[in-house]
């Protein structure tokens, strides 16, 4: 750090001097220097001299000369001295001449500034200072300010200047003290309000904040029981009533249920590796019950954020330290047989790279992989400084031994049905071994397929069988005491990883210490300078960060990464993950891209409040809970989702960026789910565990997927509805098979880090929850919750009906129309008779053999539906229910069961 503060004094001592010394300087040097040669070195040397040898047209731009003896197609044309106007240079930029559109991309098209720069530097002359003089002319009169980061790879780039308020994010994080008695949320929000001159609107009532509440922190609906009691207790003391349901519901284990939901967004938890080798990561779930735990145990966040990256580094001993390390394998893996080894190892290392960038300082690291950032400060070395980090970290399922805290249910029932897929595949392998066998026997050289008994297929069959039987062999490992981990040493290069890699009992003698360089272009086989591990620069200059040492060979790379990212005095750990929590209750974050503080995201509507948040978070000891409780006690968060005066927000604050209205949502897929099965008394709600396996649309499940170059079995649902409806949250996620519910309501897949949920509104939402087999389940059950819980008369059910769906009673017109409805549909039904679906246990597929790309019938057995116990049905209720669930359809359709306020 004090070579960084030395550097900074030199240059501000050179510019100052800098400046008394170019006095002499014309305005048009000035353009040339400031304007025009950064032009043509961002726009234009990439194809006119940057490889001399591989000049575009003939154009070399790189010095005077070469621009005034124009190219292959325009010669002294190119560059008029001052006739600007009608140079071709500045007429290609303006697209004025077809096919020499210059940028050739749209994208890179220069603004009309730049093209008058280009214009009026040609009509001055085209004068063109020495390198050195351009150099000075920068550092005096260059707008904007320097970073002092990491060596770029140019000296253009190293030299650029960054409009000041662009690098907000790595300034040192600066608390404002708020005057007592005022909540510190409401403080920023309110004055910025009254600098707008625009009006909060007023509380919510009670009804809509204890709905808003519980979803907010559980993402589960309230029963009738909460909403009586919270508004009378909110009638009381309103203040008091908030903060009481915050604390009561944070203490719930379905707290850490709903925030793990969030976490798992950013770093795309999945149960499978993804793609066209989508075997199975049968531990992965310890990991996501780590993450529930951490949030229901209020885990500090520097411990949380440590335990992911560098957790076996910090105590291998400890069991809860390696399933944590999960967070760096969460990313897909394509390795296979046919691919190599050293290119998805470093489709790994970009990922890793990548992910621990946007997940823990909002910076997507991939964006100078190839070349110095376009718009931050991040040198493409800072970019491979990260990479060595993780370049001795290699993959391994480690043995550890089951928390006294998690789940160990379901174990036999899961490898019950595993055992008997295996089973099932074993004989079916023997007989087709046999067959095949016999038809070689049989063979003639005249032979042809399908003779003696043999069907097409049979032997790319044979290799979908055994494959299938390897992939459900790994999943035999879901019940064991193993960790979807890491460890730190040499890289061995490997074949195929689709299974278990065992710990090796020497981690650096056998494989190689990788060479950490400079990867030209991303090109793995491109090796330029050696780097040495490390993070961002400028957030150490900029942020006067204290000095972190990062260790290089067999040293703890990732434990020092960990320790960086959570340094007090880091600027961007503490902004990045309130900035998250904020943006989980208000729908956007107080920055606009809570995975991206760089010049691309949106600056912060609140910059004060923001750093206000960031250093109490770390004042109070990084709790997530005193954060969420903050938050939620505001006035800001409990205002009324309409205003009252709608011109003013429309004329000052149309996109509510001042926070004077509450900003409703819909719930999210998984939320949505866990409340129909939630009102309709089928939810499961033990927590953590294997993931279990919902039923999915039949169409999607049977649908052909690959894996490990074959067809994989079908989709099957838990047989027991216990098993089947628990939380989304736990239901199996594979990337190459989604459920098409969820999918629809915008759950995001498990590829990409997910910064916020989008809400879209098509119509295959309205059809899904109108039409579809899941949601009719929910209103039969629904209605045979109530039906059963024998209320008065059917007035008092549909009363009911509405406390539990939408947390408030039905007026007089919703209960008439109700009433009405429900007594046409029970005439209705009453002539209707229903069979119980029967459900078979194997089924016939077609698919493309691999090698001929012919395709082939084969059965397959289903073993879960030898035992399958379907949720109730039409057929397991009377008239009287089945009408019942044609209104609760009705209500479990509306916008106020879909939506918070």
């Amino acid at each position: 750090m004090k070579t960084i503060f030395l550097l900074a004094f030199f240059l501000f001592t050179a510019t100052a001097v800098l400046a008394e010394e170019m006095d002499s300087v014309s305005e048009d040097e000035k353009l040339f220097a400031l304007h025009v040669k950064p032009l043509l070195e961002e726009k234009c040397l990439a194809c006119h001299g940057q490889d001399p040898d591989r000049i575009e047209g003939g154009l070399d731009l790189r010095s005077r000369d070469g621009v005034l003896a124009g190219g292959d197609s325009f010669d002294t044309d190119v560059v008029l001295t001052g006739d600007g106007q009608h140079s071709i240079l500045y007429l290609s930029t303006t697209r004025q001449i077809e096919d020499y559109e210059m940028p050739p991309k749209q994208a890179d098209q220069l603004s009309e500034q730049q093209q008058w720069f280009i214009r009026d530097w040609i009509d001055a002359g085209a004068p063109w200072p020495s390198d050195d003089r351009v150099k000075q002319i920068q550092q005096a009169y260059a707008e904007g300010e320097q970073v002092l980061v990491s060596r770029a790879l140019s000296d253009a780039w190293q030299n650029r200047r960054y409009a000041p308020e662009q690098l907000w994010a790595y300034r040192p994080i600066e608390k404002q003290d708020v005057p007592d008695g005022h909540h510190p949320v409401d403080w920023f929000i309110n004055k910025k309000l009254a600098e707008h001159d625009v009006t909060p609107a007023p509380p919510a009532d009670a009804a809509t904040l204890v709905r808003r509440l519980r979803f907010g922190l559980t993402g589960l609906p309230p029963t009738p029981a909460e909403v009586k009691r919270f508004v009378a207790d909110y009638q009381a003391d309103s203040d008091a009533a908030v903060a009481s349901y915050a604390a009561r519901w944070m203490a719930s284990p379905h707290y850490g249920e709903h925030f793990a939901m969030h976490w798992l967004d950013v770093v795309r938890y999945a149960d499978t590796a993804g793609f066209a080798n989508d075997y199975s990561r049968p531990n992965a779930w310890r990991y996501r019950d780590y993450v529930v735990r951490s949030f229901n145990e209020d885990k500090p966040y520097n411990q949380f954020v440590r335990q992911q990256i560098a957790g076996d580094e910090i105590d291998e001993t400890n069991a809860e330290n390696l399933i944590a390390t999960g967070f760096l394998r969460m990313g897909p893996w394509e390795q296979t047989g046919m691919s190599v080894f050293k290119e998805t190892r470093g489709q790994w290392l970009d990922d890793v790279t990548d992910t621990v960038g946007q997940t823990f300082l909002a910076h997507s690291m991939s964006c100078c992989k190839c070349h110095d950032h376009k718009f931050d400060p991040v040198p493409t070395r800072d970019y491979y400084r990260m990479m060595a980090v993780f370049s001795t970290t290699q993959f391994a399922e480690r043995e550890a031994a089951f928390l006294d805290q998690e789940n160990q249910q379901g174990f036999a029932a899961d490898s019950q049905w595993v055992d008997a897929k295996i089973a099932a595949y074993e004989t079916q392998r023997k007989q087709l071994s046999a067959k095949i066998q016999r038809r070689k026997r049989q063979e003639s050289g005249n032979a042809k397929v399908g003779d003696n008994g043999l069907d097409p297929g049979d032997e790319a069959s044979l290799a979908r069988i055994s494959k299938n039987i390897s992939r459900h062999g790994i999943e035999r490992d879901r019940s064991e005491p193993m960790a979807l981990s890491v460890y730190t040493g040499a890289t061995i290069s490997r074949k195929n990883i689709s299974g278990r890699i065992d710990l090796p009992d020497d981690r650096w003698k056998k494989g190689e210490i990788e060479q950490d360089v400079i990867h030209s272009g991303g090109d793995v086989y491109a090796t330029g300078d050696v780097v040495t591990p490390g993070a961002l620069s400028a957030a150490e200059s900029l942020g006067q960060m204290n000095a972190v040492e990062f260790p290089s060979g067999k040293g703890d790379r990732r434990r020092a990464l960990a320790d960086w990212i959570v340094d007090p005095t880091n600027p961007l750990t503490a902004r990045v993950i309130v900035n998250r929590v904020w943006s989980w209750h208000f729908g956007k974050g107080i920055a606009a891209n809570p995975n991206n503080f760089g010049g691309t995201g949106g600056f912060p509507s609140h910059p004060e409040l923001l750093d206000h948040l960031a250093a109490w978070f770390m004042d109070n000891g990084g709790s997530i809970k005193k954060l969420n409780h903050l938050i939620v006690t505001s006035a800001a968060y409990r205002r009324d989702s309409r205003h009252p005066d709608p011109d003013q927000l429309q004329e000052k604050d149309p996109l509510n960026q001042l926070y004077a209205t509450f900003q409703p949502r819909r719930l999210t897929a998984e939320e949505l789910r866990d409340a129909m099965l939630s009102v309709s008394g089928e939810l499961e709600r033990t927590v953590g565990g294997i993931p279990c396996r919902p039923d999915i649309n039949l169409e999607v499940a049977f649908q052909p997927r690959q894996i490990m170059g074959g067809a994989a079995s079908v989709y099957e649902p838990d047989p027991m509805p216990q098993q089947r409806n628990r939380r989304t949250l736990y239901a199996e996620r594979i990337r190459g098979l989604r459920d098409p519910f969820m999918e629809t309501f915008n759950q995001p897949g498990p590829d990409k880090s997910c910064e916020l949920r989008e809400t879209s509104t098509v119509a295959p939402q309205a059809l899904t929850l109108l039409n579809s087999q899941e949601v009719f389940d929910r209103a039969i059950a629904f209605a045979n919750r109530l039906i059963t819980a024998e209320l008065v008369n059917d007035e008092a059910t549909l009363r009911r009906a509405f406390e539990l769906a939408v947390a408030r009673e039905p007026n007089d017109r919703e209960l008439a129309l109700c009433l009405a409805h429900w007594q046409s549909a029970r005439d209705e039904e009453s002539s209707k008779t229903y069979e119980r679906p029967i459900f078979a246990d194997r089924i016939t597929r077609t698919v493309m053999a691999e090698k001929t790309g012919e395709p082939y019938r084969f059965e397959e057995i289903l073993p879960a539906y030898k035992t399958y116990v379907p949720d109730l049905g039409p057929a397991d209720v009377d008239a009287n229910t089945r009408g019942l669930a044609h209104v609760l359809l009705v209500i479990l359709n509306t916008n106020e069961f879909s939506y918070l306020d």
